[in-house]
């Protein structure tokens, strides 16, 4: 599973023009499942999401977690996060994880963010074409990629 993970002001997601999920400061978290993750990676990269200290403290310095910055979250799947791009100038999605799959691991990893969190997790719909608006606080963005933990 990959993470795209953007410290915004605000962030909303759009289907047929109608707003699907908002939120205000906090996280906009872009997430690709591949083929073979599984919820051990869904449950990794939403510990390491939720813990992320990305948010500035007193002395302006990153040291706070989206919880303990009161913020919010908004979590969007996007399986072109999956893309290989070694060959050629279009990219290849065959890594992508098909369907329910996706869907099911997406899911989990939003309960995951719930129940570390304790926040409601705003989401946007999955396999839709999505309009997504962010206003990048930072800009601070950071790639989480659960195959090269260690």
């Amino acid at each position: 599973m990959r993470l795209v993970i953007q410290r915004v002001s605000e962030a909303y997601v759009k289907v047929d023009g109608e707003i699907k999920g908002e939120i205000g400061k906090g996280l906009m978290i872009l997430v690709g499942v591949e083929n073979g993750d599984t919820k051990v990676e869904a449950e990794w990269l939403a510990a390491k999401a939720a813990k992320m200290r990305i948010f500035p403290d007193e002395n302006e310095v990153m040291n706070k977690s989206v919880m303990d910055a009161g913020g919010e979250i908004l979590a969007i799947s996007q399986f072109t996060l999956t893309a290989s791009t070694n060959k050629g100038n279009r990219p290849s999605y065959i890594r992508a994880a098909k369907g329910e799959e996706a869907k099911e691991l997406y899911d989990y990893f939003c309960a995951c963010l719930k129940s570390i969190t304790g926040k409601n997790i705003e989401k946007g719909v999955f396999g839709a074409d999505m309009k997504v608006s962010l206003i990048n606080d930072g800009p601070v963005t950071i790639i989480i990629d659960s195959r090269l933990r260690e």
